[in-house]
């Protein structure tokens, strides 16, 4: 179990990365004419970063749910299995 301190600190680093990943120099490098399987360079490297924006928060999100999870089963309540 990681505490609500560890969560917070990924997801936040995952918010900063995101920042860096959209910023303009970065995305000047893949500003090219240049297609890969039809699709732009560009655009596949904004899908693909968001892709693994989302993957990570995911991920980081997923210790946040256990938590709750054991949280609620020390209490002796029902887990909430409606999310």
């Amino acid at each position: 179990m990681r505490s609500r301190s560890t969560v917070g600190e990924r997801l936040v680093a995952t918010f900063l990365l995101g920042i860096v990943l959209f910023n303009l120099p970065i995305l000047e490098i893949f500003a090219v004419e240049r297609v890969v399987f039809g699709v732009p360079l560009l655009f596949l490297y904004m899908f693909g970063a968001w892709l693994a924006l989302l993957v990570l928060l995911a991920l980081g999100n997923r210790g946040r749910r256990e938590d709750r999870h054991s949280t609620d089963a020390a209490a002796g309540e029902a887990p909430d299995v409606s999310n």
